[in-house]
């Protein structure tokens, strides 16, 4: 294992401060506008990172321009090595790795390993670009005439990526656009930069070419910059529902493909045939795992029925009391750990307030508990709410946080119903042993990703991510086959050959790729 010392990235200055990866070395800050970082298990600030100007950002575009033309022509055989490489390299250090989250986002150790896996799985995806980049081929498309599609890549592409996944999230971006021949430049989230820049170093451990992968830690100046840029052009972003609305029109007006993943309140329903031990286990990871702080976290309960809804309730409540809670690196690990910031605990306590103005009943209330360390982490206990009506905004709106709504349906069709009016379209789940029902619900629900007795069905690296409505702005989504598509261009020839003479000549070695 990594001593604490090498879980520090590269990019730490003696001051503590986080700076940049540009060219395949750390470049300090010039503009001297800093962030403060903190360790939520102890509510101590461990740091700054550098929030970079206009100007610096710029000087990332003329490295990852100047680097993407050579990377381009770089056969996609050669490409995928680099990523064979660097997925060895992530399986070396699976663990500093996940250190470096729970430190900063404060989720526990073996969730934050969790997260590194998936990313990971991405990877294995992108080792495999030599096949995704065949195009179609027709022959004699007209008399002696062929036609082929080829892929080609966009250019300089970047990714604006949230606090919460800080590695998995970027790995669902750049292996597929570096693999595709792109340039890739990285805006993480300021909260916990550390991961994306111990990513940086071993993506030129890997052997990936200077310039090809650049991390630019900053704020709102940063991202403006990369959406106003002419020479970027492609912009991924995963966050909030507000700012992937406005990076979608700012990025599109300014003539960029946008791919932008917005916020979620995923639904499960729980139907009065549900296996209900399964099912309140499943909420119990669904909605408090990681501090309920996932787009993909269940926050909404729909169970179908009266009594079915008094039983979960009543199951559930026990088991949200009895949390553990504290240091995701403390030993024996807690079940959750604190939440990123201090604002964003506010944030959610605000929250518990709104909902019994609001008038839903606060079963279970997160604010009477405090984890076992030290009282001045950002913690909070899970929270439960009962009999929560659409329209309420710890309903209509996404808290992020460990608070779970029961919403009761009286059927099917009222469960339906309640998951499709609203806004958001991300995920939802439902928990019955009724296949018709299940199969029903797959074709009626209004939602980009399904579950069917599965409470958070993140898809698999091979197959797309994304939802519907108000939670994703674009067409594609994001890694699998679409982000291939997302990350490069397509380009149709169709030629014919005049009829000449055949030279001929022997070759007598084996052909390899050179």
């Amino acid at each position: 294992m990594s001593t604490a010392s090498q879980d520090v990235p590269a990019a730490a200055g003696r001051d503590s401060t986080l700076h940049h990866w540009i060219g395949g070395r750390v470049v300090e800050d010039r503009g001297g506008r800093r962030g403060p970082l903190y360790n939520p298990a102890t509510g101590e600030q461990s740091g700054e990172v550098a929030l970079a100007d206009p100007t610096q950002v710029r000087d990332a575009i003329d490295v990852a321009s100047e680097a993407q033309a050579a990377w381009a022509a770089t056969p996609p055989l050669r490409r995928a090595r680099v990523m064979f490489r660097f997925k060895e390299l992530i399986e070396r250090d699976h663990e500093r790795l996940a250190r470096a989250i729970t430190r900063e986002h404060g989720k526990t150790f073996s969730d934050a390993k969790g997260e590194v896996t998936r990313g990971l799985e991405v990877v294995e995806f992108a080792c495999g670009i030599p096949h995704l980049l065949k195009g179609e081929h027709s022959i004699d498309v007209g008399s002696d005439v062929d036609s082929w599609s080829q892929q080609q890549p966009v250019g300089v592409c970047a990714g604006i990526t949230p606090f919460n996944f800080p590695a998995m999230v970027p790995m669902w971006m750049f292996p597929v656009a570096i693999a595709c021949g792109n340039s890739f430049i990285l805006k993480p989230s300021e909260k916990d930069p550390s991961t994306p820049l111990l990513l940086a170093e071993l993506l030129t451990e890997a052997g990936l070419p200077d310039g090809v992968f650049n991390v630019v830690n900053g704020d709102k100046a940063a991202v403006d910059t990369l959406l106003e840029d002419p020479r970027v052009g492609a912009i991924s972003f995963v966050g909030s529902t507000p700012i992937a609305e406005y990076i979608y029109a700012h990025g599109a007006a300014h003539g960029k493909r946008v791919q932008a993943l917005g916020g979620a309140k995923n639904h499960m329903v729980v139907m009065p045939d549900a296996d209900l031990d399964g099912a309140v286990d499943a909420l119990m990871g669904a909605a408090y795992g990681s501090a309920g702080e996932r787009c993909m976290a269940i926050s909404v309960a729909v169970p179908v029925g009266e009594k079915t809804a008094d039983a979960l309730v009543e199951r559930l409540a026990e088991r949200v009391r009895g949390l553990r809670i504290g240091d995701g690196l403390a030993e024996p690990e807690p079940e959750m750990g604190p939440l990123v910031t201090r604002e964003h605990l506010e944030k959610v306590r605000g929250y518990l307030d709104i909902g019994v103005a609001e008038g839903a009943e606060l079963v279970v209330d997160g604010r009477e508990v405090r984890g076992d360390g030290p009282q001045s982490g950002f913690f909070i206990g899970g929270s439960l709410f009962d009999r929560v009506r659409p329209g309420m905004r710890v309903h209509s709106e996404e808290i992020f946080g460990p608070v779970l709504s029961v919403v009761r349906a009286k059927d099917f069709d009222e469960a339906v119903d309640i998951v499709n009016g609203h806004e958001y379209g991300n995920g939802t789940a439902i928990f019955t042993r009724d296949g018709d029902a299940a199969r029903t619900y797959t074709q009626r629900i209004q939602v980009g990703m399904v579950g069917i007795n599965v409470p958070i069905p993140v898809p698999m690296a091979f197959h797309s991510f994304g939802g519907w409505k108000r939670s994703r702005f674009g067409v594609l989504h994001a890694h699998g086959p679409e982000a291939v598509r997302f990350y490069t261009q397509m380009k149709t020839v169709t030629q014919r050959w005049p009829k000449g003479v055949r030279g001929e000549e022997n070759h007598f070695v084996m052909p390899t790729m050179k």
